[in-house]
């Protein structure tokens, strides 16, 4: 026998320790019943639970702890690009809450993200060739298309959502219409489209509503929507209604002739995208089609010549 330790003894005699204690504190007799678990049964009905009875798990607690650094680094982005009125623009053109703060912070995230993607790249690079400024250059090209890309997406999103809710709004117009030669006010109108329809012009639609009832007036919220959508023809549509509502003219025939407007616009539309697609046809047309065509009409000629000769 010696009077030494071994290091690796130790080292698995902690771990064996650290195993038996955590499973007996994970032992039933030994597992306390918390408030969540008490309460559970008879809140299992409420449609949504209270936030004093969640608790927080670990990711929430990393994302606590890193929520003032990604704040910080999303306050100097916003610094170095600027462009916080077109962020917001589109923000509530994509839909979503106008908080530029916050998408700074995603766009920050996204940048990390293209960074990590970037330095795996850039190190295999390195090891590959041993230059370690190709994978510097690497990580600094994936910062800056992450943060690019987050930016691209929201501008997708707005544009997106703004083909949808044109496709909706002849459908909107025309059922608003109806409702109005049905006897109906402009508030009752746009109170029983909204609750039966969906959509993005729906839900913005309920949100005027909203915004009405809260106190403002109604050409107030409609104007809201206007400036919220960003779009030509729902600005139109919402002039239309101000000035009927406003003058007292016939809003069924404002509404049904903004509807035929629209479905000219996105006749129109289609027609110039046709155009644009039929000049890009020609592209392989001319360079791939008519080549083979010509070789095939000729090869027959050239070679009968060769035979004849």
């Amino acid at each position: 026998m010696t009077g030494g330790w071994s290091p690796v003894g130790a080292v698995l005699g902690l771990v064996v320790g650290l195993g038996l204690l955590l499973i007996w504190n994970g032992l039933p007799m030994r597992r306390r019943i918390g408030l969540v678990d008490r309460v559970a049964p008879y809140v299992r009905d409420a449609p949504k639970p209270s936030r004093l009875l969640t608790v927080a798990s670990p990711d929430t607690r990393i994302a606590r702890l890193l929520a003032p650094v990604i704040s910080e680094l999303g306050g100097r982005l916003d610094a170095v690009l600027g462009g916080r009125d077109s962020v917001r623009r589109r923000l509530q053109r994509a839909g979503r809450p106008a908080d530029v703060d916050r998408f700074r912070a995603e766009q920050v995230l996204c940048g990390i993200a293209g960074s990590v993607g970037g330095g795996v790249v850039g190190a295999l690079i390195w090891v590959a060739s041993g230059s370690a400024t190709r994978g510097l250059m690497f990580i600094i090209v994936g910062l800056g298309a992450g943060v690019v890309a987050k930016d691209m997406h929201l501008s997708r999103l707005a544009r997106s959502r703004e083909e949808v809710m044109l496709a909706e709004f002849p459908t909107i117009a025309e059922l608003l219409a109806l409702s109005v030669a049905a006897g109906e006010g402009a508030v009752g109108s746009l109170d029983r489209v909204a609750r039966l329809s969906q959509g993005e012009l729906a839900g913005e639609l309920g949100r005027c509503l909203a915004d009405a009832r809260a106190g403002a007036s109604l050409p107030a919220a409609l104007q809201g929507l206007a400036d919220r959508t960003g779009l030509p023809s729902l600005s139109r549509f919402v002039d239309g209604i101000v000035i009927a509502v406003d003058r007292g003219t016939p809003l069924a025939e404002v509404l049904r002739a903004q509807a035929q407007d629209v479905r000219e616009e996105s006749r129109r539309l289609i027609m110039e995208a046709g155009g644009r697609k039929e000049i890009a046809m020609m592209i392989p047309v001319v360079f791939l089609i008519l080549p083979i065509t010509v070789v095939f009409a000729a090869f027959p000629g050239f070679s009968f010549l060769n035979f004849t000769l």
